[in-house]
């Protein structure tokens, strides 16, 4: 179908139109879906100006959708099946809340007039199901209110902090008569408090050791040029905060420090010698075990640079200040003044990891780095092989890196397609471990089907590697359910549409990636790794 022509605010049409065109005046040209009947009135005669992307289930259709969101930096639009289809998106319904990704999420409803009999796919009390993972939630009360409540939603979705938000709209609603509505700019940037502001700058300027960590809120703002100013400017050495899900200082800068670890002891032994440390978008801190985190003894100064008021609030010490990053950044860049401390010495590399068979894990990283095109995107959903990449695999800064901030597997595979989708002029390459690719692994059809520049290195350990290592950490034994025995990764690539090999020696890994990597469509690489995993926490004991 042709696209019809917009009206004029104000003027009447049918919901359907109505909202059609205010996902033009959004910017909005592709809608994620997996399509149900209660859905089928608002997809019938689609129109030719908006792509209708479908996945095959709507944890895929979710995550598909989160990775364009971030990759064009705009609201990703989805259309799931009443309540079952939201109860499949769930999982990634969540990781888009803890990644501060702009969605917004309808879902069908049965009719109106068979609501009150409990009818086949109706959904109860709909606006609640996806709460509290949503920043909005509403079945509009009428039809002719669908278009404000899809307005809404979009506002409220790109409002920092980002987040995904939900529309229940019955089936009948659609082609109902209402009034067309304009789309209306609304601001987003949030300036910092000037008198905190300078608090800042003459801690920063009595600090003998300061460090900046920096967390995914920079790279989501476009701001990892000026955060590398900041720095510089600083003399700071620079940390990346815990499970940060955005690479925002390159890592191979001279003041890049490492990585800080989610356990409070650990961290705070990482930040000991910094008697003043300032946290720049990223929540003060992400911790995933328990212990005694000395960094909130008193000994250290604490600053925090973020846009979400309630990260803000949770912070157990420091002074926060809530302000959006480019005007945050570029406010302390011009307060700071210039400094004599000397330069803080960054982390070192270690040696190139030698061939051997089994592949080891740190080979296969250290030779897709050496591999990748300088401009490709990594999506990465490998958690128990996450040390060994920050080691082995440094990231370029801006838009080089993309995870999932809530430890839910499933999102990566579909989320690097979403990827692949918004930045058609770049390889995007997805980093997954075994277990995680059988989550989400229709995603490799719907990219596929669009031919997208995507290479998938997956790396086959046999099993859920991340709950061996916490098996150790935790010492218990005989846990079940960790093995993943007899599964053909190629024969599932090549089924679904994709050129895929196996890799059993590192002999066969380099020309593997190069053919991969410059294959004109989707490539699947199968490695199949030493089952032997690090541990990712000290032990217990």
């Amino acid at each position: 179908m042709s696209r019809k022509p917009a009206k004029a605010a104000g003027a009447s049409a049918s919901v359907k139109q109505a909202t059609l065109d205010l996902l033009r005046a959004f910017g909005i040209r592709k809608v994620f879906g997996n399509p149900g009947s209660t859905e089928l009135p608002f997809l019938s005669d689609w129109p030719d100006d908006i792509d209708y992307v479908l996945g095959l289930q709507e944890a895929a259709v979710v995550g598909m959708a989160d990775g364009y969101a971030q990759a064009t930096r705009n609201a990703g639009f989805v259309n799931l099946h009443s309540a079952a289809g939201v109860g499949n998106a769930l999982g990634n319904i969540y990781t888009a809340h803890r990644n501060q990704t702009p969605l917004v999420i309808t879902a069908g409803q049965q009719a109106r007039s068979i609501l009150p009999l409990q009818a086949f796919l109706y959904a109860e009390r709909a606006s609640e199901f996806p709460r509290p993972y949503v920043k909005f939630s509403v079945e509009p009360a009428r039809a002719e209110d669908v278009p404000a409540a899809i307005a809404r939603a979009y506002y409220v979705a790109m409002q920092p902090p980002c987040g995904p938000t939900f529309v229940s709209v019955p089936i009948d609603d659609w082609a109902r008569q209402t009034q067309t509505i304009e789309a209306r700019h609304v601001s987003r940037e949030l300036g910092p408090d000037p008198a905190t502001m300078n608090a800042l700058v003459a801690a920063l300027s009595a600090s003998k050791r300061p460090a900046l960590v920096v967390g995914p809120g920079v790279d989501r703002a476009q701001a990892v040029d000026l955060m590398v100013r900041v720095a510089e400017k600083a003399r700071a050495a620079v940390w990346v905060s815990p499970f940060s899900a955005r690479c925002s200082f390159p890592e191979r800068h001279p003041q890049f420090a490492g990585f800080l670890h989610a356990s409070p002891a650990e961290l705070s032994d990482a930040l000991r010698d910094h008697d003043l440390v300032v946290v720049i978008g990223a929540p003060v801190f992400t911790f995933h075990v328990e212990g005694h985190a000395s960094i909130f003894d008193g000994a250290t100064t604490i600053f925090q640079f973020i846009d979400d008021p309630t990260a803000a609030a949770v912070s157990p010490r420091g002074t926060s200040i809530i302000a959006t990053m480019k005007p945050a950044l570029t406010m302390l860049l011009e307060l700071l003044p210039e400094t004599k401390r000397a330069m803080p010495p960054g982390r070192s590399l270690p040696p190139a990891p030698r061939a051997a068979d089994p592949v080891p894990v740190e080979f296969l990283l250290h030779a897709l780095s050496t591999a990748m095109p300088d401009n490709a995107a990594l999506v990465e959903e490998a958690p128990s092989h996450r040390p060994a990449m920050q080691k082995f695999m440094p990231m370029r800064g801006q838009d080089s890196f993309y995870t999932m901030a809530s430890g839910g597997v499933g999102y990566g595979l579909p989320a690097a397609v979403g990827i692949a989708l918004g930045r058609g002029d770049i390889r995007t390459v997805c980093l997954i471990g075994d277990g995680s690719a059988m989550y989400s692994i229709q995603a490799l059809w719907t990219a596929a089907q669009r031919k997208l520049s995507l290479t998938v290195v997956l790396i086959n350990n046999a099993g859920y590697g991340a709950m061996r290592s916490f098996s150790q950490v935790m010492q218990v034994r005989n846990v079940p359910g960790l093995e993943l025995p007899g599964i053909d990764f190629v024969q599932i690539a090549q089924g679904l549409g994709c050129d895929a090999v196996r890799v059993g020696k590192s002999s066969e890994l380099a020309p593997a990636l190069a053919r991969g990597l410059a294959h004109d469509g989707v490539s699947l690489i199968e490695v199949i790794v030493d089952s032997a995993v690090p541990l990712l926490y000290a032990q217990k004991g």
